[in-house]
């Protein structure tokens, strides 16, 4: 589309008389072309190029000044990044090395490290996206101070970032483990998980179907996709510190900002809390993850293993059995649940019979056998786990025709 924002016009910008170059200039141009061309000066001035030129160079303000002196020293190589991370990072850490090992061998990147570019590919992923749209706890809240999936991802890894960077381990690799951790999850939360368990051979984990099935076209390093799918305590340990990590990090920061948005919902008070939890680590969300970031960095600096103190860790074995009896389990929650899990399996049901009506099958990027196999109802799981909160919802009244109560809502 051409710069003026016409749709009507072609993508030839040339052949546009409304062309940004042409509406470049002083507040008294913008008005004398807003005359001529009918188009408000407050649109003009939105397409209006701003900054300064400085030789070949254009600025983004008129009176830029900020100056970096240019050298080999700007921008480090990725083989230099490699070198740093061999002198700083702790024993113990993983090492970034070339292109990573990857299910598809890759040429390694001019200036990102191996793990740099599985941080970036999940930053840009739609299954990371999508996460913006997955309740944490509420589902599909209407209130933006709820959490949702993708700001429960950002809160994880700003905790295994911190401890990351206390104790030398690799920041980029945890960091992109904790944004991919929970890619893997559907829509209206863990209910998903026991939505899709009839459909897939030996359960469905949020954990393993994120690296096995989600994640698999990012082509990722095995030890990003280790960390994602062994981040559940219930499974196998991963294997590097950092995921052990991970898993440490995702626990602390749920219970926290889970407890935080009951208290904000008035589902429960700050006074409620455990009194293990009310006296080591407050009743805040602050002071909590405070207390668990240094419980983390304390033993990994006095005993070099990824865990805490049994005090603190009683305390949060407290702070989960607490939430799990007040939230996760209160009538409300289940009820939610309950009808999450009905809507989600007659969704899978509908597209296992009709696998035509998957994008990915209609566009035939994804081929399955006939309605209702086994391709076709892996075909059916994978949509309908992508889909956020609110849009299984609308495929649930489209084409189901489920109205009122038998859809989930939270009260």
């Amino acid at each position: 589309m051409c710069s003026c924002s016409d749709p009507t016009h072609s993508d030839d910008t040339a052949s546009c008389d409304r062309s940004t170059d042409l509406i470049v200039g002083t507040t008294g141009e913008l008005a004398e072309r807003s005359a001529q061309t009918g188009q408000s000066a407050v649109v003009l001035a939105s397409t209006r190029a701003y900054g300064a030129t400085v030789g070949d160079i254009r600025l983004a303000h008129t009176d830029s000044h900020a100056v970096v002196a240019p050298g080999p020293w700007v921008g480090p190589s990725r083989e230099a990044r490699e070198e740093i991370e061999e002198m700083f990072l702790a024993p113990g850490a993983t090492r970034a090395r070339g292109a990573g090992t990857r299910a598809l061998p890759e040429e390694a990147d001019e200036r990102r490290t191996c793990f740099e570019r599985d941080l970036d590919r999940i930053k840009y992923s739609k299954a990371f996206r999508r996460l913006a749209g997955k309740c944490q706890v509420v589902l599909a809240p209407d209130d933006s101070h709820l959490r949702t999936r993708m700001t429960h991802a950002l809160e994880v890894a700003q905790v295994a970032l911190s401890v990351a960077q206390a104790v030398g381990l690799n920041q980029a690799l945890v960091e992109a483990m904790a944004l991919g951790h929970d890619c893997g999850h559907g829509p209206g939360g863990h209910a998903a998980e026991d939505a899709f368990e009839l459909y897939v051979p030996g359960g469905y984990d949020h954990a393993t179907w994120g690296a096995n099935v989600t994640l698999t076209p990012l082509n990722l390093c095995v030890e990003t996709l280790d960390g994602i799918r062994q981040h559940s305590w219930r499974l196998a340990a991963p294997a590097t510190a950092e995921g052990e990590l991970l898993s440490w990090s995702d626990r602390c920061a749920y219970l926290a900002h889970d407890a935080d948005d009951a208290i904000r919902s008035g589902i429960i008070a700050a006074a409620d809390l455990p009194r293990s939890v009310r006296e080591l680590c407050g009743t805040r969300q602050s002071t909590q993850i405070r207390a668990f970031v240094g419980a983390l960095i304390r033993s990994i600096e006095t005993t070099g293993k990824v865990g805490m103190d049994e005090e603190m860790a009683r305390a949060l074995d407290d702070f989960r059995r607490f939430n799990y009896e007040r939230i996760y389990m209160r009538p409300a929650c289940k009820e939610q649940n309950e009808k999450t899990i009905a809507m989600l399996r007659a969704l899978v049901e509908l597209y296992a019979d009709a696998p035509w009506k998957i994008p990915a099958v209609a566009r035939g990027k994804v081929e399955v056998d006939i309605s209702g196999g086994p391709a076709a109802v892996q075909a059916a799981v994978a949509y309908v786990s992508g889909m956020t909160d609110w849009f299984a919802i609308s495929q649930a009244k489209g084409l189901l025709g489920w109205t009122g109560q038998m859809l989930p809502r939270w009260s």
